[in-house]
């Protein structure tokens, strides 16, 4: 059974993986760089000399985010990192923005986009959102009978009781997001859903007022924290599943950062 400790222990791991693949990519794209703007120098050869071309474009500057995302923002879920492919626009971007402003805290993710604007921030939402990616695989989750449905109860259906809605009303029938800003969860790493939700518990990471999902992981046990990741992670969704429409009736909780 996974534990879940506030996400400190996965946020460090993430850092300290981030860090060093952006390092290794920041020095390779320099490189790169150097490489293409430096004049040719003469040589004794009669060969044709050729400079390599490092092409402006928005899939080239965003192979810093390859390195941890995966290959165009694919993350498997396998691994710590979440896709951020076919994101809704809105939410790719508010959490680029909370990275920058310190309401999330990672220290690659906050290097990367200190000095960037709100427009190039919305570029870089706008790209990733626009990619159209296939999903990996449903894997085992090892749950319990009783833990799935433990599981399925607070997705599908939530605990009214305890003001807790259903996942499914706020992240779309299909999970996998609602426009404008609600993520999809499905086949994200259970250690990265583990690490968000315990960092909303201990207010590592926040959103703009009013935080939603900060009142709902404090709702929420450690245990239904970690069946409910694990049952994410297992679940797949067919090529092609875009986030759903922009709902016409309001949430079912007040959430601030674009998500009405």
């Amino acid at each position: 059974m996974k534990r879940v400790s506030g996400g400190q222990g996965a946020e460090a791991r993430l850092q300290q993986q981030a860090t060093r693949f952006f390092a290794h990519t920041l020095l390779a794209a320099s490189l790169a760089t150097l490489t293409a703007l430096t004049p040719a120098q003469p040589t004794t050869s009669a060969a044709p000399q050729t400079t390599p071309t490092v092409h402006n474009t928005m899939a080239q500057r965003m192979q810093a985010c390859v390195m941890c995302h995966g290959q165009q923002g694919r993350a498997t879920n396998t691994g710590y990192f979440p896709r951020i492919a076919g994101k809704p626009e809105g939410y790719l971007f508010h959490q680029l923005q909370n990275f920058r402003d310190g309401r999330r805290r990672n220290r690659a993710m906050s290097h990367l986009t200190q000095h960037l604007s709100d427009d190039y921030l919305r570029d870089i939402a706008r790209y990733f959102a626009g990619l159209d990616l296939p999903y990996p695989p449903a894997q085992a989750h090892g749950l319990s009978p009783q833990q799935q449905r433990t599981a399925e109860q607070l997705v599908f259906q939530g605990a009214p009781e305890r003001d807790i809605p259903a996942c499914t009303a706020c992240h779309g029938r299909s999970m996998a997001g609602r426009l404008p800003a609600m993520p999809g969860l499905l086949t994200l790493p259970a250690d990265y859903l583990i690490g968000q939700l315990g960092a909303w518990r201990t207010g590592l990471r926040a959103a703009t007022a009013p935080d939603c999902m900060a009142d709902i992981a404090k709702r929420l046990t450690p245990e239904e924290i970690s069946v409910v990741a694990r049952w994410l992670s297992a679940q797949s969704l067919p090529t092609g599943t875009t986030p759903e429409a922009a709902s016409t009736q309001p949430l079912p909780v007040d959430c601030g950062g674009g998500h009405r």
